[in-house]
Parts: C-alpha cells; sequence; structure tokens
C-alpha cells in the first residue's frame, strides 16, 4: 500500500554480490535505482476491451494457482476515480464487472502507463510471480503463498538462486510483508533473464498505444 517493494540482484549469475530489498513510494523511484532490467507484477499493455490473451494463457499454465492472475483492466478505466465510475464504465465496454481490489490497483497501473513507451519495454517488462515460481521449478507451486507449507516452498525456490534472500526474507522492510519480499525477488529472477536475454515470453499482442501486452518469465 505505501509504494513498490523492489529486490535489486546481481544482473548476472553467479554474482556473489548482496541482493538488496528496497520499499520507495513512486515506480519513478524505481527507474531512479538504474536496474538495467526491470520485471514487474502489474499490467503493462491495456485492452480497450475484453480480456488479454497473455492472462487468459498464464491462467492456463498455473493450473491450481491460476486465480493469482488478476484480469488486466481496460484503458478506459484509467480514467475513473470512483469505484462507481470504474465499474459504469466496464459495464458499458464489457458487460461484466471489476473487483474492488483490480479497482484499488489502478492508481499504480496509471504510474506505469504514463512512464512506459513501447520503446522502453526492451527493458521494463510485466512479470508474473506464480509464473515465475513455476518456471524455476519446472511446474506450479502446491500451496499458496499464504499459507506456511507455501511459503516454505517459494523461499526453498528462492534461495537456490539468490542464496542470501532468506536473510532479507526475514528481515523487517517498512510497508513491505514477507509475502512482497518472496514476489519482488521472483521477478528480480526474470528481470535477470531478461539482462541475459533468455527470457520467454506469453502474449504477441499490442495495446492502442503500441505497448505489447505480455507477461514475461
Amino acid at each position: 500500500p505505501g509504494g513498490w517493494v523492489v529486490a535489486l540482484v546481481p544482473a548476472h549469475a553467479p554474482d556473489d554480490r548482496p541482493t538488496e530489498i528496497h520499499v520507495v513510494a513512486s515506480f519513478k523511484d524505481v527507474l531512479a535505482l538504474r536496474p538495467s532490467a526491470i520485471a514487474v507484477d502489474m499490467p503493462i499493455g491495456l485492452p480497450d476491451a475484453g480480456p488479454r490473451a497473455c492472462d487468459v494463457e498464464v491462467r492456463r499454465r498455473l493450473g491450481a494457482r491460476r486465480s493469482s492472475v488478476f484480469p488486466a483492466p481496460i484503458r478506459p478505466v484509467l480514467a475513473a476515480s470512483t469505484y462507481d465510475q470504474a465499474l459504469a464504465i466496464v459495464r458499458a465496454r464489457d458487460g461484466r464487472g471489476i473487483s474492488k481490489q483490480s479497482f484499488h490497483l489502478l492508481p499504480k497501473i496509471r504510474e506505469i502507463d504514463d512512464l512506459i513507451t513501447p520503446g522502453a519495454q526492451r527493458t521494463v517488462v510485466e512479470s508474473h510471480p506464480e509464473l515465475c515460481f513455476a518456471a524455476m521449478t519446472g511446474a506450479p507451486c502446491r500451496h499458496p503463498k499464504r499459507t506456511a507449507a507455501g511459503r516454505a516452498e517459494r523461499r526453498l525456490a528462492l534461495l537456490a538462486v539468490f542464496p542470501d534472500a532468506d536473510a532479507q526474507w526475514a528481515a523487517r522492510h517498512v510497508g513491505a510483508k514477507p509475502d512482497d519480499v518472496l514476489d519482488a525477488y521472483a521477478t528480480a529472477w526474470t528481470a535477470r533473464r531478461l539482462a541475459a536475454g533468455t527470457a520467454e515470453r506469453v502474449g504477441l499482442h499490442r495495446d492502442a498505444r503500441g505497448l505489447r501486452m505480455e507477461i514475461v518469465f
């Protein structure tokens, strides 16, 4: 709620430099950290109506963890300043609703949308933590992340690539919950793959602004 949780990791493996966790107020502050690549758990590229093909495909790939993928909002809803306005816009365009959880993400989605360009997507991409964990381990996580078993499962996956992640997870970072730290490390794994040129992509379509509607892992 207070901003953005950022896991800053070495761009290449193996590298014994320590990882860092930052909690910053805005996406501009994320960019100010000057990472070589950024993978963010927030929609980039928004449809004018209907679902994005990348969301549908990632939900299919995640199986039991598919509910963790929220539908990206349609672009017209970014103009809404209240939940009732957002609901009216989505119903008029799509004949469906929008959850209050999705509505409360709109300010952060606007932050990115105001700053991102098609060219910037070379180094700033959308990712999804659960897809990252599935790619790391070869299968979707067996347990929900908010359970003790789910946290343990994800911590073990991260320790294989970021040996000092457990210490950061156990530390207190004002404004960040432990689950937020796990998710930040998962997307940092994708950012490192992006920097190395080995990242994989789901989705081929572009939105009205020319932004790729894709999820990278």
